[in-house]
């Protein structure tokens, strides 16, 4: 039981150390997520102002954005990043292909069509950053959420059943120490008296034979005596 205890501790720090880190982790991509939003309503904003403008100086542009259409430039790969053994998904952006907009600064109005591809684009690699970080964002919640239970538990209620239950056979084997100190007592004072008794009857044997052995010389004493008289 004492080491289910101090594997029980050992166990807590351990977690604890992790829903620290977990905790640290968890602040520093709150603090970028509001960042991230902040930066993303100014770009979606510029975004918003080329848009009218590309529309003002081009007119209505959609066909030809459509018929250029084959593939999409901007993909996202996944990987994950491990923190305190807890694998985060983290999304990139990354190019695929060619530029299919490259001749548009030839036509009326490209100026502003490449000025409000650049913003779009920039607002896509804002997204898939936002996206990245809220995704890491609730799966550290969860996480921590569930360390956190499992460190309240193993603090609040397997350490301190553990403890009980290490009170309890202490006080069982103090119990069974005393009761056999006491029978071991009883049996050394027992084991005296008896001892006494054969050391009083060994006494008293050795006088009775003291006895016996004074008076045989004295009945060979009277029986010279008789046989002197007699004579």
């Amino acid at each position: 039981m004492k080491v289910r205890e101090k594997a029980a501790e050992r166990g807590h720090r351990l977690l604890k150390k992790k829903a620290d880190a977990l905790s640290l982790r968890f602040r520093a991509i709150l603090k970028k997520i509001i960042e991230t939003k902040q930066l993303m309503g100014e770009v979606m904003k510029q975004a918003a102002f080329s848009l009218a403008e590309a529309k003002f100086t081009s007119g209505d542009f959609n066909h030809m954005v459509l018929q250029n259409v084959t593939k999409a430039q901007i993909k996202v790969k996944s990987k994950k990043d491990n923190i305190a053994g807890v694998s985060l998904p983290i999304f990139e952006h990354y190019q695929d292909g060619s530029d299919t907009y490259e001749l548009y600064g030839l036509a009326r109005g490209g100026q502003q069509i490449d000025k409000l591809k650049k913003n779009y684009t920039k607002a896509i690699e804002l997204l898939v950053e936002l996206a990245s970080l809220q995704t890491s964002f609730v799966t550290l919640d969860e996480v921590i959420k569930i360390t956190n239970r499992r460190v309240n538990a193993i603090e609040h209620v397997i350490i301190p059943q553990i403890q009980r239950t290490i009170r309890f056979i202490m006080t069982e084997l103090e119990e069974k120490e005393r009761e056999e100190f006491f029978r071991m007592k009883k049996i050394q004072n027992k084991k005296a008296r008896v001892r006494a008794e054969e050391a009083k009857l060994k006494t008293a044997r050795m006088e009775q034979l003291k006895m016996e052995e004074e008076y045989v010389p004295n009945l060979v004493a009277d029986d010279r005596d008789e046989d002197l008289l007699f004579d």
